[in-house]
């Protein structure tokens, strides 16, 4: 088993593969100025095995398209979409973020939480913006300082694993530069990584490292996520995603 397959294996078991909450996704669903009846078409781009799939859902008339370079992540989320009866209204996408088969303004949502890193926040609102419709709408999450001054240790980090973390108001100029106009901007609760994602990651710890025979790489692994677990809790008052909505002008 490659590293690779270990990794997704730590991951597909979480309800999240990033920080969020339903009540998050909730909230950001309600600063778009849509009609809850609306027959919208939505691409879920980046989305794991999909939680905030399912909450979008529940709670839209739309028909969501789930795309993610990781099939194990899809397969989850077709049983879970089949489990609550909404396997109808998804579908499941087998591709890469910077290579999306979309026609040009076919969708009236982009949503992605805590996956745009994958490809950079500047690229992937330019890219992603010829798939939405005049008026569309994108929601993502986004790795985002939360204060104007933070500690060089955690100004060092962030430079060396996401170079484009930024304030949001940086963010937000990107997003106008892009042709998008803000229409809102919240940030996540430290409950939102511990209680949501954390948590559930540190209590699968042990049960990961004995399905992969304690393995140099599952060890790895685990070791990584403690570390990141504990840099969250000592610098949370730093940083935290930003999730952001705006629509295409």
């Amino acid at each position: 088993m490659i590293e690779l397959d270990v990794l997704i294996d730590f991951y597909k078991r979480g309800e999240r593969q990033g920080p969020g909450s339903e009540a998050a996704s909730l909230k950001a669903l309600s600063l778009l100025p849509i009609a809850q009846n609306d027959p919208l078409q939505i691409a879920d781009i980046g989305c794991g095995t999909g939680a905030q799939t399912l909450t979008l859902a529940r709670h839209t008339r739309g028909h969501i398209t789930a795309v993610d370079l990781f099939a194990p992540f899809l397969e989850v989320l077709e049983q879970r979409a089949a489990s609550s009866g909404l396997q109808d209204r998804i579908t499941t996408l087998e591709k890469s973020m910077d290579a999306l088969p979309f026609a040009t303004h076919s969708l009236d949502i982009i949503w992605s939480e805590g996956a745009i890193y994958n490809m950079g926040f500047a690229n992937g609102v330019q890219q992603w913006s010829q798939y939405l419709k005049p008026g569309g709408y994108l929601a993502v999450s986004e790795i985002t300082w939360i204060t104007q001054a933070r500690p060089t240790i955690i100004e060092d980090f962030w430079q060396r694993e996401y170079p484009e973390i930024d304030t949001a108001a940086a963010k937000f100029s990107i997003l106008e530069s892009a042709g998008y106009t803000p229409l809102g901007y919240f940030v996540l609760s430290p409950d939102e990584w511990i209680d949501t994602y954390y948590a559930p990651m540190e209590a699968g710890f042990a049960a990961f490292l004995a399905r992969h025979d304690h393995s140099e790489a599952a060890q790895a692994i685990v070791e990584d996520h403690r570390q990141e677990i504990q840099f969250f809790r000592e610098y949370q008052d730093y940083y935290s995603y930003g999730f952001y909505l705006a629509r295409k002008g």
